[in-house]
């Protein structure tokens, strides 16, 4: 029997001064995409006869109502008065009437296009030309609203910089102008953002995805999820889901309801993935409110896949009005923990098996952070549906690279629990080469260092109401230059700020957290985002405010 050590995180909803558009994707978006399954092998045909496979198969009674076509539906020059026009071989009938067909089966119509002179494939862009002149913004945006458009997937292939301007400035004019036009074309058109995708490993990452917040619903901020390759259809992809579930779980302070971080398409149940990973990426997908996104063959899904992708329980996880990210409770070479805070009170609980045997997990109300001993909770098993009235222990066998993922409903002596889990670092430059997830994050550690993510107790933190960071009964302090772990006092010392992009800040120096790769922490002043600084914390109160 392998015990869980378990400890509850509220969720962390960043606010800021920029707004979502009211109305607009205040849920996570929920459709297909061709891309990850066809790439620019599609027609009009296809992208219907997946449209069509959605209500048949009962997936669009699910949610999964959008259906959007990626690169490689518009010629590569314009007309002469400078629209875009359709490729007549793949559109014969033109994007408008697509668009009609689709709303006529009660889905919504996405189209693509690219913040640069040319998409990522070599098609006509809507941005600046290439060596200068007119962007076509505003002109694009009205003839996407005439076409009945209602979602506006925006890539970041082929951005141009004027002389003297920087990359970061160039694409945050960009999307800036495509946010304005949109609010022009008097139809309310969803907006995701490819922008920060195109910054991920450099320090100006943080920056990008504070800013898109101002202007999109949603944004897509790392790699993309691997395609379905036609000469090696079984070749498993099941690190590809890793490694996007990875990056993304550590943004859960960028999101809110009306702002989404998108974790990219799901592949469940196409070539390359099993019925178990079918499940992780779904059950992950869902705790991280992240978008989704469907991308494969509708037709070609098993009766098995359909049923693990239209899980209304599971799925109600992702769409919880809330929209926070789960936390990040545990982490070992094998496995994660997670927890969700949903409306009335409930939570989702989720142990993903990253490893290549079984798994068995007992996980007590104690070990979820509840403060009561005799704490116990209604509990659903939201693959099977078995439901227990009262229980004081989650129990599961779970099968390599498969998911478990309970709701529970503490009772009412159970009281609230603490904002308790681990508190982890980026490490960037080890594992975006190669995509390597196990490098890509690593742990505090007490009594005062970062090391690779083991699961012990000593890898477990409480943030306290007056802002200290508590493992093992000592509280985290800067003491010069150095970081110890001392007996708890009521002192600046020992009380941290975190913000938006991220910083441990103490509060008697003004000082962050820094961390090495592997070693002892420091305090340090605080750099421009700082690979060596930037942390993800146990999810609760607002960026802006102290740790309280």
């Amino acid at each position: 029997m392998v015990a869980l050590f378990l400890f509850l995180a509220l969720g962390l909803s960043a606010t800021a001064s920029a707004k979502a558009v009211p109305g607009l994707a205040m849920t996570p978006p929920m459709g297909w995409n061709d891309w990850a399954h066809y790439q620019c092998d599609y027609t009009a045909k296809t992208i219907l006869e997946n449209a069509r496979a959605l209500v048949r198969t009962g997936l669009a009674a699910r949610g999964y109502d959008q259906v959007t076509t990626d690169d490689c539906w518009m010629r590569k020059q314009r007309s002469s008065s400078g629209n875009l026009q359709p490729n007549p071989k793949k559109f014969p009938s033109g994007m408008q009437a697509v668009g009609a067909q689709i709303h006529s089966l009660g889905l919504k119509f996405g189209i693509y296009e690219d913040a640069g002179y040319a998409t990522c494939a070599g098609f006509a862009g809507s941005g600046v030309p290439l060596g200068g002149g007119k962007a076509h913004f505003l002109q694009d945006a009205r003839l996407f609203a005439k076409w009945g458009v209602d979602y506006l997937k925006l890539d970041g292939c082929n951005v141009y910089a004027r002389k003297g301007e920087s990359k970061y400035a160039a694409y945050q004019a960009a999307y800036r102008a495509e946010h304005a036009a949109l609010q022009k074309v008097g139809r309310p058109i969803v907006f995701l953002e490819s922008a920060p995708a195109y910054f991920q490993g450099t320090p100006d990452w943080y920056d990008v995805l504070t800013w898109a917040r101002k202007y999109g619903q949603l944004w897509r901020e790392g790699s993309d999820i691997e395609i379905y390759d036609r000469k090696d259809p079984n070749r498993s992809r099941f690190a590809s889901i890793m490694w996007n579930y990875d990056y993304n779980l550590e943004l859960g302070r960028f999101q809110r309801p009306g702002n989404w971080n998108n974790a990219d398409f799901i592949i469940g149940g196409d070539h390359g993935v099993t019925l178990a990973e079918t499940r992780t990426q779904l059950a992950l997908w869902s705790m991280m409110s992240t978008p989704l996104i469907l991308s494969s063959n509708i037709s070609k899904l098993s009766a098995a896949a359909i049923r693990i992708l239209g899980n209304r329980a599971v799925i109600s996880v992702d769409q919880d009005p809330l929209g926070r990210m789960a936390t990040l409770l545990q982490r070992s070479p094998v496995m994660d923990l997670l927890l969700k805070p949903l409306v009335h009170h409930d939570y989702a609980v989720a142990v993903l098996n990253r490893g290549a045997a079984p798994l068995h997990v007992v996980v007590s109300a104690a070990e979820l952070g509840f403060p009561h001993a005799d704490c116990r909770f209604a509990v659903r098993n939201l693959w099977s549906g078995a439901r227990r009235r009262s229980a004081g222990t989650l129990h599961a066998e779970i099968a390599a690279h498969d998911t478990a993922i309970w709701k529970i409903r503490p009772a009412a002596q159970c009281a609230r629990p603490l904002r308790m889990g681990t508190i982890t670092r980026i490490v960037p430059q080890a594992s975006l080469n190669h995509h390597i997830a196990a490098d890509y994050t690593r742990c505090l550690t007490a009594p005062a260092h970062t090391g690779e993510c083991a699961g012990t107790v000593a890898q477990s933190w409480r943030v306290t109401r007056s802002g200290a960071l508590e493992s093992g009964g000592k509280c985290l302090a800067q003491s010069g230059s150095h970081v110890v772990l001392e007996a708890c006092r009521r002192w600046s010392a020992q009380r941290w700020t975190y913000n938006l992009l991220g910083n441990l800040i103490n509060r008697a120096t003004r000082q962050c957290l820094t961390g090495p790769r592997t070693g002892e922490l420091t305090a340090r002043k605080c750099g421009h985002n700082l690979a060596t600084q930037i942390w993800a914390l146990p999810n609760g109160v607002g960026w802006h405010q102290r740790l309280l």
